[in-house]
């Protein structure tokens, strides 16, 4: 199946969730309203409006994925996935709203001493919602855990909530009939505290996506063992990915070749590089380039595993990579991997410095390279 098509049928499934949970909230809108009113119980009209909300959550999310499937154009080359971030981000405000508006109203319930006012059908009926809810969240969850929707996940977490409250209004209903003691509005502030802390959580998340954040471990492991795998192939490192939306990466990397290498065989090489990664990944690699490493002096061998004794002396300093030595030239060059911790360039100049006291006649130019990836 080619990429367009998974696309357009990971689109279609996310749809079609999202309109299962539409209707499923509007039927919980409409029985738990009545109920509420009924009642005069502020936790189940509040849980309504929450359900309300949840419905209005999946039409957004139906109308982002419909924009994110849009094809790429001349403005957006690599499509427009990364609208579906932004809809989670939307559906990340509205829990919070739907948490902090509980909040204040539950609060006004107490202050205010309400009566409610519950029936065994109401009580049932509440039951049911819960179990629904309960269904529903898992479901949609789970959908989006599969189909990597970062806003079904959102949705289904959400909905995972609100069975959880709905199931605190059910339970402080009980008490109130077999107790005359009236509980619901305490437990609303609980879960509503609860709620805001999951749309902080699902806000931070999303954030994190727009930003940029790191990539997984296991994906970028997964690539770098498969580069790795290639006979010609010493080393993979300085693995970038590039996120433009949900499943959908492109990357670059650097692998260290030998010198012998021509760039005709370099050239078969990457060509079969870039098609494993992508049939085993998904991940597009833009861009392959070559470190060479010495092979027909054991002496540089020597010196190298000296170098590395300098360099990785100090903590800051995680990886040596695509080292390379002209005795000829009295050129030495290498890239380290450096923490956060330190100025890249305060680093390499540290290294430089007492590299220079052991290879006074070398010229040592050293890249400090990000942690960016495993």
């Amino acid at each position: 199946m080619s990429e367009v098509s998974n696309e357009k049928s990971r689109n279609d499934v996310i749809v079609r969730t999202s309109i299962i949970a539409i209707i499923a909230n509007i039927l919980l809108v409409a029985f738990k309203m009545t109920i509420g009113f009924l009642s005069n119980s502020i936790a189940i009209i509040l849980d309504a409006v929450n359900n309300l909300s949840d419905a209005m959550s999946s039409i957004i999310t139906i109308v982002g994925t419909k924009l994110a499937g849009r094809k790429p154009d001349k403005k957006h080359p690599l499509g427009h996935g990364r609208i579906e971030y932004l809809t989670s981000m939307i559906i990340s405000a509205i829990v919070l709203y739907a948490g902090i508006t509980s909040l204040i109203e539950s609060v006004k319930s107490i202050l205010n001493k309400e009566t409610v006012n519950y029936t065994n059908v109401m009580l049932i009926i509440i039951a049911v919602a819960v179990l629904v809810k309960i269904v529903l969240g898992r479901f949609v969850k789970a959908q989006g855990e599969k189909y990597n929707s970062d806003a079904l996940v959102a949705s289904g977490s959400d909905a995972m909530f609100d069975a959880v409250l709905s199931f605190s209004v059910l339970a402080s209903a009980i008490i109130y009939k077999l107790t005359n003691i009236s509980l619901e509005a305490y437990v609303a502030i609980v879960i509503s505290i609860f709620i805001i802390k999951a749309g902080f959580g699902m806000l931070k998340e999303t954030i994190s996506d727009i930003l940029g954040r790191r990539a997984e471990k296991e994906l970028t492991v997964t690539i770098k063992r498969i580069v790795s795998s290639f006979k010609e192939v010493r080393g993979a490192f300085d693995l970038f990915v590039y996120n433009f939306g949900p499943s959908k990466n492109y990357a670059s990397i650097h692998v260290e070749v030998p010198d012998s290498m021509t760039i005709d065989d370099f050239d078969v090489l990457t060509r079969k590089i870039e098609q494993e990664v992508y049939h085993k990944t998904g991940v597009i690699l833009t861009g392959i380039g070559a470190y060479s490493y010495n092979t027909k002096d054991d002496e540089i061998s020597e010196i190298r595993n000296k170098v590395q004794e300098i360099v990785f002396s100090h903590d800051f300093a995680f990886q040596l990579h695509g080292f390379y030595l002209d005795k000829k030239a009295k050129d030495m060059r290498f890239d380290v991997v450096m923490s956060f911790d330190v100025e890249p360039g305060d680093g390499a100049k540290i290294l430089t410095t007492e590299l220079k006291n052991v290879y006074p006649d070398y010229n040592i130019e050293i890249t400090p390279d990000i942690d960016i990836s495993e």
